[in-house]
């Protein structure tokens, strides 16, 4: 099995921020469809909305797969970085 890297995707979706849930909820479904159709090679884990922007984070095995799942969603990319370490309020502890 290829391993997964993980990335965060920016999307600029005007009005993002104001929609309902009911709107995101379509958006969620939209992705969820676009995932099943590519297979294990790239998985969604959560996004940030904010006004005008997602910032979604993705475990996938390349950027062409989630340009893939872009394309199949209608969701747009603006960029794609590869997150290659995390840190956190725990990474003192080392």
């Amino acid at each position: 099995m290829t391993q997964l890297k993980r990335f965060i995707i920016e999307r600029d979706v005007p009005g993002i921020g104001e929609m309902s849930v009911t709107e995101l909820c379509g958006a969620a479904r939209a992705s969820n469809q676009a995932l099943e159709q590519i297979g294990t090679m790239i998985q969604w884990q959560h996004s940030y909305v904010a006004s005008d922007k997602t910032f979604c984070i993705y475990l996938a095995d390349s950027e062409d797969a989630i340009r893939k799942h872009s394309e199949l969603s209608g969701i747009p990319v603006s960029s794609i970085t590869e997150v290659p370490q995390v840190i956190g309020p725990l990474t003192a502890n080392n």
